[in-house]
């Protein structure tokens, strides 16, 4: 029985999955939730075999909770949903760990392929994507900035997009301060910029956080 958790914060979407998984014999809704943080609790206290996890939410995104779960070696594999095929994403997730990746807007058979694919080790990702992906490896072609940042400051960069302090983003990734203040110099070189502002709106173009997370007073 392939056990399954929901988390995304569209509750007509996690509706419409779990009424087609739910018609499935070998296959289980261990939970759902709306929330990134909620999401990560269910997997901690369910360990269900695949987690289908919302790209974008409040809060917690899908490469954080992807790298969390990686990080603290919980069994369960992690399948993104996405409302677009883009290419930049897939390849921060594929490094996070994710072994799945497909769109809102896929089909019922794609959907269930996914969770079974996944569910059995191997990779999914949405067609289009995987042969983008495919391309962009032959050509040798770097798909964004952010190729540059290890998974930790990529870890950091997200956090400080949403306007956290360091001592905040300290105590959730249990560093000091100091520690997160190196990473932040290290990502910001890295990138070529100055302000948190220009790195929040950098990382809202190559579609890695939704501005309406940001919470900024200008």
């Amino acid at each position: 029985m392939i056990s399954v958790v929901l988390v995304g914060d569209h509750t007509l979407i996690r509706t419409g999955f779990r009424m087609i998984l739910e018609q499935q014999t070998d296959i289980h809704i261990s939970g759902e939730a709306g929330t990134g943080e909620e999401g990560l609790g269910l997997i901690r206290e369910h360990n269900p075999l695949v987690a289908l996890v919302d790209a974008h939410m409040p809060g917690m995104n899908g490469i954080e909770l992807t790298i969390q779960v990686s990080r603290a070696q919980l069994p369960t594999r992690i399948a993104v949903v996405t409302m677009v095929e883009d290419l930049h994403f897939p390849k921060y997730l594929l490094d996070a760990g994710a072994l799945g990746y497909l769109t809102c807007s896929c089909t019922a058979q794609e959907l269930l392929q996914a969770v079974r694919e996944v569910a059995d080790g191997h990779r999914y990702l949405a067609p289009t994507v995987a042969q983008q992906l495919a391309l962009a490896t032959i050509d040798g072609h770097r798909n964004s900035p952010f190729d540059a940042l290890s998974m930790r400051e990529m870890e950091v960069a997200m956090q400080l997009a949403r306007g956290k302090t360091l001592n905040a983003i300290g105590t959730e990734l249990a560093l000091s301060p100091k520690t997160i203040s190196t990473y932040k110099q290290r990502l910001m070189e890295k990138l070529q910029l100055n302000h948190v502002i220009s790195l929040a709106r950098l990382m809202t173009v190559y579609g890695l956080i939704d501005p309406h997370t940001w919470q900024f007073d200008s």
